[in-house]
This record gives C-alpha cells, sequence and structure tokens, in this order.
C-alpha cells in the first residue's frame, strides 16, 4: 500500500521521500509521502466538521476502537519492532519494549472512556444544583519527535481520541513508518473520517499551519527552540499548548551507594536507546571518594556493550538516528574537551559492516558545572561526570540547570534519598534506578524548562485534552 497522507478519511498523495535506516543506509525502508500546508489546512477542516458528532457519539465507540488498535499493536509486537529498530535505531529489545508499551497505552485509554468522572455540588444559594463535568478540549495538533516513533504518537493521539477530541497528528519526518503503520491501524479500526488525520513532513514547513488558527490545542514534544515558538503561537491564536522539550538530567551517585547498581543505573541511562531519550543521565554527579571507582567500574560496563546494526542479536547499542545527530555529537565531544574535559572512553565514529551512523558511547571526567557539555542537551550516547563533595553540593548541581525533567540518586540513605525527592527540581525522581524508565499509567512531564502545560500520560492526561464546564441549574 502506498504511504500517503490519511485526510478526511482518505489517503492522500503528496511528494514521496525515502526513510533511511540508520544501521544500513543503503536500505530505504520505503517512500513515504510528505504533505503541504494546504494538506494540513484540509486535514484541521476536517477535524473540525468530525468534532461534533465524534465527541457527542457512543462512548463505547471510543472505548472499542482504542482497544482493538491496542490488542492490533500487541499482536503484530515482532513486526512493528522490526520496522521500529529499522527506521530508528532502537535495538530489537528496546524496540519490542517501545511497542509493547504503545499497546498498553491504547488499551489505558480505552478504560478510561468510561471512567471519566465530574461533579455534582449543592450551591451556596438554596434551591440551586451545580454539575462539573469535562468536555473534549477540540481539534487537536500533535507534533512528535522521532526518537520514540511509536509511544510517543501513541500517548498522544489514545488521550485526545478517549476524551473526544479530533486529531491531526504529524509526526517526525525521520521516523515516518510507525506513524504511517499506527494511522493505518486506526483507519481500519473504525474511526469516522475526519476523526484522525496524518500528514507527514518537516516541521519547518508544516508547523505554522498546524500552530495556528483553526486548531484548540496544540501537544508538542521536540527541541527548546520550536517548542517557545510553538507557545508564541498559542499566546497569537489562543490554542492550549502541551510542551515536552527535553532534559539534561543528573544521576547523582552518593559514596553510600551500591556501586554496581549505580553503574548499571549510569549504563542504562546514559547510553541504551543510544542516548536519545529525554530523560537520559546525561551527568553523572559523583561523591569524590567514590570518584574513581565508580568510573573504572562504568568503564568496564562501557567496554562490554556491543554497537552495531539495531536488529543484529547481540548488539546492545544501535546507531545514532542520522549524520547530522552525529555530527552534532562529535562536536560537543570537541567542545567540552576544549573546555577541559577528559574524555576516558569511547566518543568516536565507528566503521560496521553496512555504511551506518555508530558511534561508541563516550564518557567524560573533569568537567564542570558551567561547561557547556553540562548544561545543553546533548541527544546522543554522551555522559559526563562530575565530582562533588556531599550531598549537599550533589543536589546543588543537580539542581544548576535550566531543565526539570528527571532526576536520579543512587543511595542507601533513607535521609538523602527523601531529602532529593522532596527537593530535586524535576518532574520525575528515581531512587536506585535509571532515570530513563518511566511507566505508561502516571504522568509523564518535568519543571523549568523540559516541560509546559499539563502533564502527560495516565488519568492526568484529562488535564489537557479536555476544558471544564460548570453548570448551575434550578430544577
Amino acid at each position: 500500500m502506498l504511504k500517503h497522507n490519511l485526510i478526511a478519511g482518505e489517503w492522500v498523495a503528496g511528494t514521496p521521500s525515502p526513510n533511511i535506516n540508520p544501521s544500513d543506509t543503503s536500505d530505504v525502508i520505503d517512500d513515504y509521502h510528505q504533505a503541504e500546508p494546504a494538506h494540513v489546512e484540509r486535514a484541521i477542516a476536517a477535524a473540525q466538521d468530525a468534532l461534533g458528532p465524534w465527541s457527542r457519539g457512543p462512548l463505547q465507540q471510543r472505548a472499542d476502537i482504542l482497544d482493538r488498535v491496542g490488542a492490533e499493536i500487541l499482536q503484530r509486537l515482532d513486526e512493528l519492532a522490526d520496522l521500529l529498530a529499522r527506521e530508528e535505531g532502537k535495538t530489537l529489545r528496546e524496540a519490542r519494549g517501545e511497542v509493547t508499551r504503545a499497546g498498553h497505552i491504547f488499551r489505558f485509554f480505552a478504560g478510561e472512556v468510561v471512567r471519566q468522572t465530574g461533579q455534582h455540588l449543592d450551591s451556596i444559594r438554596p434551591g440551586v444544583e451545580i454539575d462539573i463535568t469535562r468536555e473534549p478540549v477540540g481539534v487537536v495538533s500533535l507534533i512528535t519527535p522521532w526518537n520514540f516513533p511509536i509511544a510517543i504518537p501513541a500517548w498522544k493521539i489514545a488521550p485526545a481520541l478517549a476524551y473526544g477530541n479530533t486529531v491531526v497528528f504529524k509526526p517526525a519526518d525521520l521516523t515516518p513508518g510507525c506513524a504511517w503503520a499506527l494511522a493505518e491501524m486506526l483507519h481500519r479500526a473504525g474511526l469516522p473520517a475526519g476523526v484522525f488525520n496524518l500528514v507527514m513532513g518537516r516541521g519547518s514547513k508544516l508547523g505554522s499551519t498546524l500552530a495556528g488558527p483553526g486548531v484548540d490545542a496544540v501537544s508538542f514534544t521536540g527541541s527548546d527552540g520550536v517548542g517557545r515558538g510553538i507557545l508564541r503561537a498559542g499566546a497569537e491564536h489562543g490554542f492550549k499548548v502541551q510542551l515536552e522539550m527535553g532534559g539534561k538530567n543528573p544521576l547523582v551517585v552518593l559514596a553510600d551507594a551500591d556501586l554496581d547498581l549505580a553503574a548499571d543505573c549510569a549504563l542504562d541511562g546514559a547510553f541504551y536507546a543510544t542516548g536519545q531519550r529525554c530523560t537520559a543521565s546525561s551527568r553523572l554527579i559523583v561523591e569524590e571518594s567514590v570518584h574513581d571507582a565508580f568510573v573504572e567500574l562504568l568503564k568496564e560496563k562501557m567496554a562490554r556493550q556491543v554497537v552495531g546494526d539495531a536488529r543484529a542479536s547481540d548488539t546492545t547499542i544501535g546507531p545514532v538516528v542520522d549524520d547530522r545527530q552525529l555530527q552534532s555529537n562529535l562536536a560537543h565531544l570537541a567542545r567540552a574537551q576544549a573546555e577541559g574535559a577528559t574524555l576516558v572512553a569511547g566518543g568516536e565514529r565507528l566503521q560496521r559492516g553496512t555504511n551506518g551512523f555508530y558511534q561508541a558511547p563516550a564518557l567524560l571526567t573533569e568537567t564542570t558545572e558551567n561547561m557547556q557539555i553540562n548544561q545543553e542537551e546533548v541527544f546522543g550516547p554522551v555522559a559526563s561526570v562530575l565530582r562533588v563533595s556531599g550531598f549537599d553540593e550533589a543536589l546543588a548541581v543537580a539542581n544548576g540547570v535550566r531543565f526539570g525533567l528527571a532526576a536520579g540518586i543512587c543511595t542507601t540513605s533513607l535521609k538523602h534519598a527523601s531529602r532529593f525527592r522532596r527537593d530535586a527540581q524535576a518532574g520525575m525522581v528515581m531512587v536506585n534506578l535509571p532515570t530513563a524508565g518511566v511507566d505508561y499509567h502516571v504522568p509523564f512531564g518535568g519543571r523549568k524548562g523540559s516541560s509546559h502545560g499539563p502533564r502527560e500520560q495516565g488519568s492526568y492526561a484529562a488535564e489537557f485534552y479536555t476544558t471544564v464546564k460548570t453548570a448551575y441549574v434550578r430544577p
């Protein structure tokens, strides 16, 4: 089937663009059709037309459609995981985990459809009753990144539809394959025409239309600069905005920590998924007395990793998503060393049997807070180590960036763990766990420069995808 855009229930051609495998650039997965701004305008109009009937339609219809999609995702686990690994570069193990999560998200929100609640209150005025209910926010633009090409679309699309909204969805242009497969499943599941629309292409071309007149809300996950632009557009056009814009996440390792566990947490958080996670542990803040031992242990674990084709059975770290990202990673490493950091492991571009974007995971030591490597998100398999004298300095360093998505600590001290949970300036805190593992049924989001607007996932998704109505009634 041709990989067209889905608009008003019809597959619509655009300009074909190849989807390239980052493990082997000679492998073209398929040609996916990129939309024009006029296609986006048609999609928004179709979503507007479909909103009334869909939002007022039977709840069981919504629940059944979401449940069917979730069931099909899980049924096609191996096929979709292979596609994900092939187009994004995650290992098959990681891809299977992401696809499974997407299926569970749809099934969770199938249940949320019929779990929506309100309030009935007495007024302060005798004989008057008050009902507080939630209604769909309206037409929602959903813009997703390339690093989780099926899970992040799932956790935006499923709640948007569950709460009765209509959707215009634009996936990242680097990873259209999983998004198109998801759109095709939604189309076959029985969604009325216009309820869900897929427009593929570059954000620089389509973004101003997606975040412009005619939409009631925009949910975006991606770069800080683009997110801030959407926030300005929301202020101008009056639509609701939800933003997830990355992190510079700390993992604190105290002297009383189980160092083997701490090194495993750092390895997972910093380097798995090729470090291409907004929750990655990119800053390793280590107490002075265990600094050297921790670094040596982490280096040993890094040396055992296999960087290779994402679909190879022995690969533990796949390729970087494309050459542009790889060059950015290498530039960050060069800048860090020029500022005085020491590269103690990895970092170089690797050659494998196929032409891909392979990079050895990199570990930097002797870094300081004000270095760019400790202030800006790299979004690659790069971690820096900072020495600290104790818990108070570690907490201050952990909080000393403009981001606040996730923060972790490895310690056996209940006192320090409790204080870190309370005082870490992050939306999510992990104790003796990698910063990069999150569940689908609880809120996801950060503070400071990482996020704006209501949280994503779980029942908290209703805060963004619905609006509250208060009705006063004299029976």
